[in-house]
């Protein structure tokens, strides 16, 4: 089992991060104190040396100098006098016991010389102070001192010290183990909370801590795009059985009406004429759904700058005249984007349309400041506000006047909102102005970089064949003057 300083986790990477700072701090700040230590304690025994000897000068003047010299207690225990001629004539009792002092004379010049003499291992150092009693030649001098300390010992202190260091260093490890452990709990909530989340259970959420520090907003984070996710999981099911549905729907139908032409042969063609329907139905719900799962893997690089207004005429002209079409289109509304997929986009909504439609279907293509809008107007029966967002969702029908026997697969909305959202735009269903019936689709899409200029300037009807007081499309937004009035 690995300890858990051997562990590759955060945790204990910061903790031996904090244990190799702090010893990588203290280790030289314990050099640093030894020599200071040392420094202060050779100070004080220079200063108490220099009085002693001084004191002991003060006798030899006053005559009462006495041999063995009494140090009286003092830690200044090795005393030494020399006459004129250098020879010892007093000294204490310690001093009797080691060689002499110092050989060192101070110069006529100088009163106070101090030196330090070791033996010859280096081990064992005096501290001396040598006090000069006058300049003369024939002046005596007092020599007063001691043995180094054992703080000086580099076999004492110094290790001493190294030890308090690691030691320091050790406990700032463990106190940033545990204190990074202690912050890092809600992440190791989040992350056990993580991992009970399933596929088959995905409502589950993080705990978020109280506060606004980063873990709370990791959590909040992660419980956004779990929300987002589980809601992701539900629409994928709902859309894998509606699929189910709409799918088993035309390949049931193909099997009865093979088995029917089984059981009745005479009535082949019209049989196989129903499954070819069905199966074209089949395949056109196949190629939405195929549509639907390329939309978003389409790179920017295959966008281009499409002539919107063109575009809905195009689309508008090719198509069979089965309800009048009452086209409003200004030039040069141009956008960025797939021309085949914003092309679809028109024609699912022109196929809603007219689907919808009792007698007539406008077409509007307008430009604001920075947007290019499309509006696909019908005069069948209004959506409900309950309705005007489910109807986007993938095989959603309002109600039974809105179902698959009026044709289309369910998926052309869908569709429709996919692609738009892609290219940046929005789709929504509004009410149509001035009270009259019908349903008004309007696509917002970004203008193309270049294109953004002024507004459709403002006019007071559109040039065709109606005024707008009896115009079959006479709820038109305020604020512009279409370039033209078509009608297929």
């Amino acid at each position: 089992m690995l300890l858990p300083w051997c562990s590759p986790s955060l945790r204990a990477r910061l903790a031996l991060l904090a244990t190799g700072t702090a010893a990588i701090l203290l280790i030289p700040l314990a050099l640093v104190v030894h020599v200071l230590i040392c420094d202060m304690v050779a100070d004080r025994i220079w200063d108490r040396s220099l009085d002693t000897a001084t004191h002991i000068a003060e006798q030899i003047r006053d005559g009462h100098l006495r041999n063995p010299i009494s140090t009286g207690g003092n830690d200044i225990n090795l005393i030494e006098v020399a006459g004129p001629d250098g020879r010892i004539i007093a000294e204490s009792t310690a001093a009797k016991s080691v060689p002499r002092l110092s050989p060192l004379r101070p110069a006529p010049d100088r009163e106070v010389t101090q030196t330090t003499v070791c033996s010859p291992s280096g081990r064992d150092c005096l501290y001396v102070t040598v006090l000069r009693l006058s300049p003369e030649s024939g002046s005596y001098s007092v020599y007063a001192g001691r043995a180094a300390p054992a703080i000086f010992g580099m076999s004492v202190t110094l290790p001493a010290l190294l030890l308090a260091a690691l030691l320091l260093a050790a406990l700032a490890g463990w106190t940033a183990y545990n204190v990074t452990g202690r912050a890092l709990r809600p992440v190791e909530a989040i992350r056990s909370e993580l991992a009970e989340i399933t596929e088959r259970n995905p409502g589950g959420r993080v705990p978020e801590p109280p506060g606004d520090d980063e873990f709370s907003r990791l959590a909040q984070a992660a419980n956004d795009a779990l929300s987002r996710l589980d809601t992701s999981i539900q629409r994928q099911r709902q859309f894998a059985a509606d699929a189910s549905h709409e799918l088993l729907t035309p390949i049931a139908g193909i099997r009865a009406q093979l088995e029917s032409a089984r059981l009745h042969p005479e009535d082949t063609c019209e049989a196989l004429c129903a499954a070819l329907r069905d199966t074209e139905r089949l395949e056109a719900i196949v190629a939405d759904l195929l549509l639907l799962a390329r939309v978003l893997t389409v790179p920017e690089a295959a966008r281009e700058e499409v002539d919107l207004s063109h575009l809905v005429v195009d689309e508008v002209e090719r198509r069979s005249a089965q309800l009048p079409t009452h086209l409003h289109s200004t030039p040069g509304v141009t956008v960025r984007a797939t021309r085949r997929h914003l092309a679809r986009v028109v024609a699912n909504l022109l196929d809603n349309a007219e689907r919808h439609a009792l007698s007539v279907v406008c077409v509007r293509v307008e430009r604001t400041e920075d947007a290019a809008v499309l509006y696909v107007r019908n005069d069948g029966s209004p959506i409900p506000e309950v309705d005007r967002e489910r109807i986007f969702e993938r095989f959603y029908r309002t109600d039974a006047a809105r179902s698959r026997d009026r044709g289309g697969t369910g998926l052309g909305l869908a569709i429709a909102r996919e692609v738009v959202e892609a290219h940046g735009g929005s789709i929504r269903v509004e009410d149509v102005k001035d009270g009259d019936p019908g349903v008004r689709f309007v696509i917002s899409l970004p203008l193309a970089p270049g294109a953004v200029g002024a507004p459709t300037p403002n006019g007071d009807h559109p040039s065709g064949d109606h005024p707008s007081g009896d115009h079959p499309c006479g709820d038109r937004p305020s604020g512009d003057r279409p370039s033209g009035d078509t009608q297929s």
